[in-house]
């Protein structure tokens, strides 16, 4: 296991948009990809990144329309990125270093994939312990979501029980709140 390099087990083929992208384009994409931020590249060159939490600012602070703001307008302006020729080690080291979950995977000038926390984790989690805080953050968010999407409400009848009222959807079933507690 040792000398594992980041071309071995990064993301080949990110989810990328142009730098003329507007941010509802942007936002429909990262939903419709299941993605939490985009890569903005020109000509496969790494030119910004913009993440879900960018689109809520631009909505909240520029209060304009978001077909109006381009993905590049709100993007940072620096990048940390990482060759793919550097071991696992170092692009641990340095997500840990700076608190982020990927790093784009840049060869001469030129975007070649992306390394996640959880590329990582998949490849072999019990060789790097020392990211389990990244597969801790990202089993609660996965948590939240599941049961966001298992607490959707509908009225009707409970299919366990029989109750009238509201009902929750879990394990594909629609069920009262009792019924769901004790699921």
């Amino acid at each position: 296991m040792k000398n594992i390099l980041v071309s071995d087990i990064m993301t080949r083929e990110p989810v990328t948009v142009s730098p003329d992208t507007n941010l509802l384009e942007c936002a429909k994409l990262m939903v419709k990809k299941d993605v939490g931020s985009l890569l903005i590249t020109d000509k496969q060159r790494l030119v910004g990144f913009i993440s879900q939490r960018d689109i809520l600012w631009a909505l909240t602070k520029k209060l304009q329309d978001l077909e109006k703001v381009h993905a590049i307008e709100i993007s940072p302006k620096k990048i940390a990125t990482i060759k793919p020729d550097a071991e696992i080690k170092e692009a641990i080291e340095k997500m840990k270093r700076l608190k982020f979950e990927k790093l784009p995977v840049i060869l001469d000038n030129k975007l070649v994939g992306v390394i996640t926390a959880k590329d990582i984790l998949n490849f072999h989690p019990e060789v790097y312990p020392e990211i389990e805080e990244f597969s801790k953050i990202r089993e609660e968010s996965e948590k939240l979501r599941r049961i966001k999407k298992a607490e959707k409400r509908h009225d009707g009848i409970c299919e366990e029980c029989g109750h009238d009222g509201i009902l929750f959807r879990v394990n594909g079933m629609l069920v009262c709140e009792s019924c769901k507690d004790s699921m």
